[in-house]
């Protein structure tokens, strides 16, 4: 239920007063806090799916219902269970740094393998994960990093208003996980009003948080995140959502704001950090060996990316880059729409997907409009021009079922064409959130150390190799943000690093950076076309939920039959 900032003057408050009780709670107090909460949010789950398949639309007993299971309750169960890991390291005077793989990437990087980081993640057979520290980070820097907030007795008692995202649950139950255990603060979170119907459900996972009095869950409109920002009870803020609504709350909405920008006097005068989505590119490097099989598979992988939730993810591939000499181009685009129209058919829940889907199409007469909701079809656009800076898929994130495809002419040799294409997304590409590298084993093998400094000349805070960044998203040990450097005049895809679940000092923290599998078998769990992902993903939530193996591992072998026979 919406209420006023009057009506919650008391809770404000008591939440200062659970600031002050969180700092002086010890490492052990705080780990053995995620627990109950783990719990908690294992027997609030079905009502968590509930509410977010009635938001969306999604019949319960569709496969689509999975996505709900997996990148909610199953997400903070994981997240819980890897920070509780990192502290109880802490609590023995260890450190996360030194209990997982290290190695080294180009420009003197060292590299962290967080992923798998739990027992529990060998689940996902073929995926890994490394977490990029900044150039010229040592490890030394590091370890004194871990935790940092958590561990300073003398930190100042801090709230930090969480601005909810309206696409996925899970996004603002991590933020807080984020605020509590790397910024040692209490939280306010605000939920997004699509996201309305999910308040009881994130109140029963997180009671524990909330009996503490560390934590504040309310619901409302932008004058009460308005209200809230400007609320002296509030410390920092963080804002997951558009550049459009960061810019609003820093620099004003009225006919100053650029003025003000210009002058670098911010009305917002508070910390604010954000992850503000981007243009995402998926890049494939092709070779005369691919197979149709190959061509299809590829494809099948994309239009995943982009209609998973139904296209509403600041995750999704926007724009494809293809060679334009590739003699498969024509079947690669052709197979892509394919199986954009055949996905099953979800609803385009989110509010302005209409808008943005015909903004597109009427910029691009020459379209492919292929089914899915009627009100926002599923749009494909072939023949983007790589030279034209103003190219409206390249500079607006589309956030809905819109596909764009780009053919880089000149040399199709990998090494030359990879070099060509990372320049593309670097300079013409709005945003560093995210972007994925489609090539097949023997390539990369091929082009070796050529291949690692494309990986490392990508300017991007999450990428994927053979693996779609939303499944690295949900891997709590790596970091989730833009890539470093935006500022609050020019903030890009954002400012600052989320998830982390080693809790590493993000001014160490570079990017993740994801490797899958290039033909995985049986069909993943988040694929649109999953027949059984919602059996598999529930099942995976009880299996991530329960601590004890005895109970859980029959759990987990019925969820692996089930994945199986997606």
């Amino acid at each position: 239920m919406a209420v006023t900032i009057a009506e919650l003057e008391p809770a404000l408050s008591s939440l200062r007063e659970g600031a002050e009780r969180w700092v002086r709670m010890t490492i052990a107090e705080r780990r053995l806090l995620l627990r109950e909460v783990r719990a908690a949010t294992l027997a609030a789950a079905p009502a968590w799916v509930d509410a977010a398949c009635a938001i969306k639309g999604i019949d319960l007993r569709s496969p689509a219902a999975g996505e709900e299971w997996s990148s909610g309750p199953y997400s903070v169960i994981t997240a819980t269970s890897a920070i509780e890991k990192t502290l109880r390291m802490l609590d023995r005077g260890l450190s996360p740094i030194d209990h997982v793989e290290l190695s080294t990437a180009p420009g003197g990087r060292t590299t962290l393998r967080v992923f798998p980081y739990l027992p529990k993640d060998l689940v996902l057979q073929g995926y890994e994960a490394h977490l990029w520290l900044r150039p010229g980070v040592s490890l030394d820097q590091a370890r004194r990093g871990v935790a940092r907030a958590l561990r300073d007795p003398n930190r100042e008692p801090r709230v930090t208003l969480v601005l909810g995202a309206g696409n996925l649950t899970g996004i603002p139950a991590l933020d807080v996980l984020t605020a509590l255990y790397q910024e040692a603060s209490a939280v306010v979170v605000k939920l997004n009003p699509v996201q309305a119907g999910f308040a009881a459900a994130l109140k029963q996972a997180y009671a524990p948080f909330i009996e503490l009095g560390v934590l504040l869950v309310v619901e409302g409109d932008h004058e009460l995140g308005g209200a809230l920002i400007a609320h002296e009870a509030v410390d920092t803020v963080h804002i997951t959502g558009s550049r459009h609504t960061h810019d609003a709350i820093v620099w004003g909405a009225d006919d100053q704001a650029e003025a003000r920008k210009a002058a670098g006097t911010p009305l917002l005068t508070k910390p604010i950090s954000s992850e503000l989505g981007g243009v995402g590119p998926a890049i494939v490097v092709p070779e005369d060996g691919w197979t149709t099989e190959n061509v299809d598979d590829v494809a099948r992988d994309i239009v995943t990316q982009r209609l998973h939730n139904s296209g509403f993810n600041c995750v999704a591939t926007q724009i494809v880059v293809i060679p334009e000499a590739w003699q498969r181009a024509d079947e690669f685009v052709d197979a892509l729409r394919r199986r954009l129209a055949a996905a099953p058919v979800r609803p385009a829940y989110y509010p302005g997907a209409s808008s943005r889907q015909l903004a597109a199409v009427t910029m691009h007469p020459d379209a492919s409009v292929l089914g899915g909701d009627p009100n926002v079809p599923r749009t494909l656009i072939d023949h983007l021009d790589p030279e034209k800076r103003d190219e409206h898929l390249f500079t607006v994130e589309a956030f809905g079922p819109v596909l764009g495809v780009v053919r880089l002419s000149g040399s199709r040799e990998p090494a030359a064409y990879l070099a060509h294409a990372v320049a593309f997304a670097n300079n013409r590409l709005d945003g560093t959130l995210s972007a994925g590298i489609h090539i097949h084993p023997r390539t990369r093998e091929t082009l070796g150390a050529h291949f690692d400094a494309a990986v490392a000349e990508l300017r991007y805070g999450t990428i994927g190799v053979n693996a779609w960044t939303g499944t690295i998203f949900g891997m709590p040990g790596g970091s989730w943000g833009a890539y470093p450097g935006h500022t609050l005049d020019n903030v890009g895809s954002g400012i600052g690093v989320v998830h982390n679940a080693l809790l590493l000092d993000p001014e160490h923290v570079e990017r993740t950076v994801g490797t899958g599998a290039w033909k995985p078998s049986p069909t993943p769990l988040w694929y649109v076309d999953n027949q059984t992902s919602h059996i598999t993903a529930r099942r995976l939530t009880r299996f991530a939920g329960i601590d004890s193996w005895a109970i859980a591992a029959p759990i987990g072998a019925a969820a692996i039959d089930s994945y199986r026979k997606g």
